[in-house]
């Protein structure tokens, strides 16, 4: 029971997180760890778990919606799904023991990306501005590694919408949410279909992250995004280094 209270509490906290700067992988997918499910499992559940809570966010930003001038939704949900897919069937042919010496690297690349890229940005946004057709090979790109496993995957999006010229960050976590729905959901038919999910702890973590999502976006006019990044920042950093421990003993 103490398990699927923590489950239950992670996952509303990471469909907040999401909701308003991304990161909730960071909670959830070590909840599971911990709880005794194994890693490529873990992944794969936590995938099923979070993405109604994106679709749920995006019903909360449904009035800020924005088209991309150039790039219409329909092409970015496409190339989403099958970037998403074939991430996840990488996913599913990744040895369990290659999988497990991969989770603190992709912790550490996820936390950086989470940490330091949206300082990088404006001074990229300097210097590149993409085209449609970057976006959508970028966006599929970006698909890839979030059926593989997701970490940060919202704010990679949200550089690359910023680099395509939007300024809006409620439309562009309208974008996001919709295509992280959409990545998850393709990964999560796979998933389901391979028999790695722990259905379990997944249904209880569901629920409190489509909660998490929901309230979440309807708060987020009302939070410091700036404020909630350092704590995630700090979570996040703690995670890698929690994981490099235990998978590699005192990092060596």
């Amino acid at each position: 029971m103490d398990s699927y209270v923590l489950l239950a509490v992670a996952a509303f906290v990471a469909g907040t997180m999401n909701a308003v700067a991304g990161g909730g992988t960071f909670v959830t997918f070590p909840a599971l760890i911990f709880t005794g499910v194994p890693s490529i499992v873990a992944n794969a559940s936590n995938a099923v778990a979070l993405f109604p809570a994106s679709f749920a966010s995006a019903w909360a930003y449904r009035h800020d919606f924005q088209k991309f001038e150039g790039v219409s939704l329909k092409a970015m949900v496409a190339v989403s799904l099958v970037g998403g897919a074939a991430g996840a069937a990488l996913l599913l042919l990744t040895p369990q023991r290659t999988f497990d010496d991969l989770v603190p690297w992709l912790l550490l690349a996820a936390t950086l990306i989470f940490s330091f890229g949206p300082k990088i940005t404006p001074h990229l946004r300097k210097m590149f501005h993409l085209s449609a057709t970057a976006v959508l090979v970028i966006q599929f790109f970006v698909a890839i590694y979030g059926g593989y496993f997701g970490g940060a995957m919202g704010i990679i999006m949200l550089a690359v919408y910023s680099l395509f010229g939007l300024t809006n960050l409620n439309a562009m976590n309208a974008t996001k949410a919709i295509l992280a729905g959409a990545i998850n959901g393709i990964s999560v038919v796979l998933f389901a279909g391979a028999g790695k999910i722990a259905w379990a702890q997944t249904g209880v973590m569901l629920v409190f992250a489509v909660l998490g999502g929901y309230y979440g976006a309807r708060a987020a006019r009302n939070m410091n995004p700036r404020h909630l990044r350092m704590g995630i920042v700090a979570i996040s950093v703690t995670v890698t280094v929690v994981f490099f421990v235990r998978q590699y003993g005192l990092l060596g």
